[in-house]
């Protein structure tokens, strides 16, 4: 077997543990427990599962306007979902749009990105793993992907304008993180298997429009952004563990 057959075998293997790992947990997510999230959050009365989140109104010299989760979402997430939303905006013109999602007891409530952006008309032109630091009482590096996109833009008049633009996320839940999703499925699935509590993992994401050009000066400044209003909405993360998450493409073995 030559090495893309290995590579294709693995793939397709890992997509029917994938699913079998889907199928397991929805019939089991009705009888386990919630686990706690990742996010800082306040009880809702009256809400057994949905809570209240919300993203700091000013991050340095960012100020900011609530946006309100619009009825097209709301109608096509679970009801248990807890969401938030903020446009952040500096006075040199740097902007980007903080998004929080919060599953309850419906897995469903978190999606592939691969999925919205593309959905938006957007290309996603790079894809780069980071690590940025958060400080606070117990400093950590918060795993993130960062996603360049462009797309073109057709203006009312009829002209055409290209767009960049960057889309910076990543996944938590109690004490873990990830920037790949199916990280954080398998570790969801394994969890859930051998603790029978279901992880309440949350969606974060930034995303920003700018000029051609302009992706790695924007980038900076949504970074100053992330690392400063972080500690302000969710709980550090402690030193990481490899036993944290079981990936799902094994490590490659030397020689191999």
């Amino acid at each position: 077997m030559n090495a893309a057959t290995k590579k294709w075998t693995l793939f397709l293997l890992t997509l029917a543990l994938i699913a079998g790992a889907a199928g397991i947990l929805a019939r089991v997510k009705h009888h386990q427990r919630l686990g706690q999230p990742g996010l800082k959050t306040a009880a809702i009365p009256g809400e057994p599962v949905m809570v209240r989140l919300e993203l700091p109104e000013r991050v340095l010299d960012f100020t900011s306007t609530n946006i309100p989760t619009q009825e097209r979402v709301l109608g096509y997430l679970p009801k248990d979902t807890s969401y938030a939303q903020r446009h952040y905006l500096a006075p040199d013109g740097a902007s980007a749009q903080a998004n929080l999602i919060l599953m309850g007891m419906d897995r469903t409530s978190i999606h592939r990105p691969d999925f919205c952006i593309p959905g938006q008309g957007w290309q996603i032109t790079e894809r780069t793993p980071l690590k940025l630091p958060i400080a606070g009482p117990h400093p950590y590096e918060l795993p993130v992907m960062k996603w360049t996109i462009h797309q073109v833009y057709t203006a009312p008049d009829g002209t055409r304008h290209p767009l960049s633009g960057l889309y910076v996320f990543w996944f938590v839940t109690e004490n873990q993180a990830t920037a790949d999703f199916a990280d954080m499925q398998w570790s969801m699935f394994f969890h859930l298997l051998g603790r029978g509590e279901l992880q309440r993992w949350a969606y974060v994401s930034y995303f920003t429009v700018c000029a051609p050009g302009q992706e790695e000066q924007m980038f900076e400044r949504v970074k100053q952004l992330i690392i400063a209003s972080v500690p302000e909405f969710q709980n550090p993360l402690p030193p990481p563990s490899r036993a944290d998450f079981p990936s799902a493409f094994p490590p490659a073995v030397p020689g191999k």
